[in-house]
């Protein structure tokens, strides 16, 4: 009985980290700035190419991840100021930018260093309860988004940088009257997101079989959980994490994996019709 209620909940930790790892840095760049980001997926890749480069040239696998990281949040900040800084309140235009950015990308890896690359392996080993063996790196891939979710709360709700940031987002012309510097703001706050699509792909690089189309296994899946969650990315993200998290494990467990997407995505289109700004929307209204 013990070894079915840990697979269950093992099952779930999974789900949960992949939800909140591929869709934080989505929520930030959607929920702070209105842009839809079509690329988010390529930054993904990003993050996974140049992990698993840095681990084939010898640096040690967190260090490598920390770059990849590193690397996805610097291309941000670079497509900000040059592309996507004139897309601000422009949801259309941000869609087909993005998209064509995502389609230059991937079509330019095809190019240049062919339809797939050796992986690295999955670290850290395995272990058993009862009949069922798991692996050890997926718990450390849940602590992280834990880990993720709290760094962004510190960041966002006790810094100086959180202050002028959800000031921005609520009155940008109000934050530039009283002297926020708010280019840098949206530039910071791309960046932050780039890099955090980045380091999902990081910690993913080792589960992962590289081909340059890789990043729409995450985005479906990341759009989703912004969707459900709304605009705020401290509010709504873990709440809409843990439901569709529910969702797709019990539906995993009963029918299989194409059940459970598919409940999730019916699960997704009642939530925008009855919750329309999502949960944290929702969570809001309540608390007035």
């Amino acid at each position: 009985m013990f070894a079915e209620l840990f697979s269950i909940a093992y099952q779930f930790a999974d789900v949960f980290a992949f939800l909140i790892l591929a869709a934080s840095g989505l929520a930030i760049i959607f929920g702070m700035m209105g842009i839809i980001n079509l690329a988010h997926g390529e930054f993904i890749t990003c993050g996974i190419y140049v992990t698993v480069i840095g681990v084939q040239q010898g640096l040690p696998l967190p260090v490598a991840q920390a770059l990849g990281a590193l690397t996805a949040g610097l291309i941000g900040i670079v497509l900000e100021r040059t592309i996507i800084h004139r897309l601000y309140d422009r949801p259309l235009d941000s869609i087909l930018a993005t998209w064509g950015i995502s389609l230059i990308v991937t079509q330019g890896m095809l190019v240049t260093i062919g339809s797939t690359w050796p992986g690295i392996g999955t670290p850290a080993g395995s272990f058993k309860v009862g009949e069922y063996t798991y692996s050890t790196y997926r718990l450390w891939l849940f602590l992280a988004a834990i880990l993720v979710m709290a760094g962004l709360y510190l960041l966002y709700m006790k810094t100086s940088f959180g202050v002028l940031s959800r000031a921005t987002i609520q009155n940008p012309r109000m934050a530039r009257a009283l002297g926020v510097r708010t280019p840098r703001i949206y530039a910071a706050s791309f960046g932050i997101g780039a890099a955090l699509a980045g380091l999902c792909g990081a910690l993913y690089a080792p589960t992962m079989t590289l081909i340059p189309t890789m990043g729409v296994t995450f985005i479906v899946e990341a759009f989703v959980t912004v969707v459900v969650g709304g605009a705020n990315v401290l509010l709504g993200t873990v709440p809409a994490a843990v439901v569709l998290g529910a969702i797709r494990t019990a539906l995993n467990a009963w029918q299989g994996q194409i059940i459970g997407q598919i409940g999730m995505l019916i699960a997704v289109i009642l939530v925008i019709r009855v919750l329309p700004e999502g949960v944290s929307g929702w969570l809001a209204r309540r608390s007035r």
